[in-house]
């Protein structure tokens, strides 16, 4: 179990087998092409009760959750997995 704590405070925690699955490197792939496949991806690393608990952690007041924040937040989680590997 990986575990980790996001610069806003979104605390993780995603089985080393969702790291390791050939269906999320596929969707990374294609996200360039189609970014709509974050929605696949998110839940695919997290599970979907964590994308709901990520979703809801950076709702905005109008009820919005900004793609460009969730994107941030997964982009500081697979950052902070390529440091942990690095070290």
């Amino acid at each position: 179990m990986i575990k980790g704590k996001t610069n806003s405070g979104f605390e993780y925690k995603i089985p080393e087998e969702n790291l390791n699955n050939y269906e999320l490197v596929e969707i990374l792939g294609e996200m360039e092409e189609n970014p709509l496949l974050l929605a696949k991806a998110i839940n695919l690393l997290l599970g979907k009760e964590q994308a709901n608990k990520l979703k809801e952690h950076i709702r905005i007041e109008s009820g919005t959750v900004p793609t460009d924040k969730i994107s941030e937040e997964i982009m500081e989680i697979f950052e902070s997995q390529k440091e942990r590997k690095n070290s």
